[in-house]
């Protein structure tokens, strides 16, 4: 369990919350967990934990303004991060109203983490933990129903992320890039992402570009194992007039849409290119923009979803 863990039992601490002084920019942040159980919350906590975030399990609702504004009143501009999950009850239907006053006493995002049901099932499977709503139905009754339940939750989060695929370091690796601030901070890490649309589309994708439309090299034998990232598939799709063409108006259109994105305060920008399977096309184009992006003084980092190993 990352940091300290606030017990149910306790009473909140205040009625009220102090709104900030006007005119004043609150210091601070804070990063509220949610999801559904089983996702890799407390992972995620750790990360954050690490990041130098005052990181909190199962913290009450009612204590949550209070939290909020402990961080904003830190003189050393705190950032904060807790965990808020189906352990709370019916209790998390007042979770949008309190969520509303939190977010007039401090910058805060709300990170929803979830899998697939079977995902969720082998987890719970191979831990031999019982799921928090209880032992009396099974595991996969209870997701259905933590499902339904946090769907409210959900709908007000600013990040939906799917962890069906990710291992604890690959979590780690995604909150680092999203969260981690560095000297230079631009405020805006780009993740330039390839995927097979056979998959299903990345949830966390802010763009998605189906890159479908050019040749396929799965149909030329010497390339159906190799990957985008190979010097002989990446000169097969790099030969193609549309090829330059679209990665020229793609890069502009980027190059256009990024200052905006910072100035609006956008911290994260998941640039995601889709091609069938997610192993050529898509890897290609991902590289390529990473390369432009990062020419142009972006932090920009590749990650390839479906590409095999």
């Amino acid at each position: 369990m990352a940091g300290k863990q606030v017990k149910k039992a306790a009473k909140p601490l205040v009625k009220k919350i102090v709104a900030p002084v006007a005119g004043l920019k609150p210091k601070g942040e804070l990063v509220i967990l949610t999801g559904m159980s089983g996702s890799g919350k407390l992972s995620a906590l750790k990360a954050f934990e690490d990041l130098g975030y005052y990181s909190v399990d199962n913290m009450p609702l009612d204590l949550v303004p209070r939290f909020a504004d402990l961080i904003r009143q830190s003189k050393e501009g705190q950032r904060g991060a807790l965990v808020v999950d189906v352990r709370e009850g019916m209790r998390l239907d007042e979770f949008p109203a309190i969520l509303k006053k939190v977010r007039k006493v401090l910058p805060t995002r709300v990170v929803f983490l979830e899998a697939s049901d079977d995902a969720l099932v082998r987890r719970f499977s191979e831990t031999r933990r019982p799921h928090p709503l209880g032992r009396s139905d099974t595991v996969l009754r209870s997701i259905k129903a933590e499902r339904k339940r946090l769907d409210p939750i959900r709908n007000v989060a600013d990040i939906v992320l799917d962890t069906t695929k990710f291992n604890v370091h690959d979590l780690r690796a995604h909150i680092n890039a999203q969260f981690e601030r560095e000297a230079s901070d631009r405020n805006l890490t780009i993740s330039s992402m390839s995927f097979g649309f056979k998959n299903g589309v990345p949830t966390e994708a802010d763009l998605v570009f189906d890159v479908r439309f050019l040749p396929n090299p799965h149909f030329i034998p010497e390339f159906r194992k190799l990957t985008g990232k190979h010097p002989k598939v990446a000169k097969f799709v790099r030969q193609f007039p549309q090829t330059q063409e679209f990665l020229d108006k793609t890069a502009d259109m980027l190059e256009f849409l990024l200052p905006h994105y910072i100035k609006e305060g956008k911290s994260y920008l998941t640039v995601a290119f889709g091609c069938t399977g997610g192993q050529h096309r898509s890897v290609f184009i991902a590289e390529e923009m990473k390369k432009r992006l990062t020419a142009e003084g972006y932090r920009v980092k590749s990650a390839h979803r479906d590409m095999p190993h």
